[in-house]
């Protein structure tokens, strides 16, 4: 008999870790006949939104972004998607980026489908656009080794550039892949593991990590991984980018 007060999910001050068995379903307006489990949220001190969508017969995500862009990637499954006038069906591993003040609409959401979603309040730069909308494949981009280590790919999934204020990429660590040091910096991560598993530190704590888990890193939270099991272990992550670092 399993007891139900076991649960790998810790929620501390800088970090936490979000395993799929204590989801509790939410309702978001326009986003209909699909289970919502809003995974990230400003409630506990994150300054981005991360939801995880899974199709239900009839599905169908419809609104319009405000003051917050949403990157939209699909985990499973397959969508057709429609912002800012473009129109594109998509399948696992493909992604839209819908910036501010843009329409959204997906259809013919096949059932199962599952789609994860980064949301964060766009801080626009003096001097360059808002983006636009973009329809890519993760297929598309390649995954240079990192910091010299052939046994860590990153793929970047939207451009580089100064319009953006936040990044989302895939990282890959072969099995015995590790972070060659203790990260720790000004950039919030939000992110969910595709494949694998292995073990991650967060501000000197060890968690054991798998496919499913999600995991919120705020700033200067410490942070090192390590990948184990007999397949490479891969997380789709999202961090801010590309703007002053204070207000002061």
């Amino acid at each position: 008999m399993e007891i139900s007060a076991l649960t790998r999910s810790v929620v501390k001050r800088n970090h936490a870790v979000i395993a799929p068995d204590g989801y509790i379903n939410s309702n978001v307006p326009g986003w209909t006949n699909c289970i919502v489990n809003v995974i990230i949220n400003e409630q506990m001190g994150a300054n981005l939104c991360q939801t995880l969508v899974t199709a239900q017969n009839g599905c169908e995500l419809k609104g319009a972004t405000k003051a917050s862009q949403i990157f939209f990637y699909v985990v499973e499954g397959s969508a057709t998607a429609t912002a800012g006038g473009k129109t594109q069906k998509l399948t696992k591993g493909q992604f839209v980026y819908v910036p501010v003040e843009t329409d959204y609409h997906f259809t013919n959401v096949a059932q199962g489908t599952q789609i994860l979603t980064f949301h964060k309040v766009y801080e626009h730069l003096e001097g360059y656009d808002v983006p636009g909308v973009i329809f890519d494949d993760q297929a598309n981009h390649e995954g240079p080794i990192y910091m010299d280590d052939e046994a860590l790919r990153i793929q970047v999934l939207l451009p580089a550039d100064l319009n953006f204020d936040m990044a989302v990429n895939i990282f890959t660590y072969q099995t015995g892949g590790n972070l060659p040091m203790v990260e720790t910096h000004i950039m919030e991560h939000g992110l969910l593991y595709l494949q694998g598993q292995g073990i991650y530190m967060l501000d000197h704590e060890w968690y054991p990590i798998k496919k499913g888990d999600s995991i919120w890193m705020a700033p200067y939270c410490q942070q090192w991984f390590t990948a184990m099991g007999k397949e490479p272990a891969v997380y789709i992550y999202y961090k801010n980018v590309n703007r002053f670092p204070t207000t002061i």
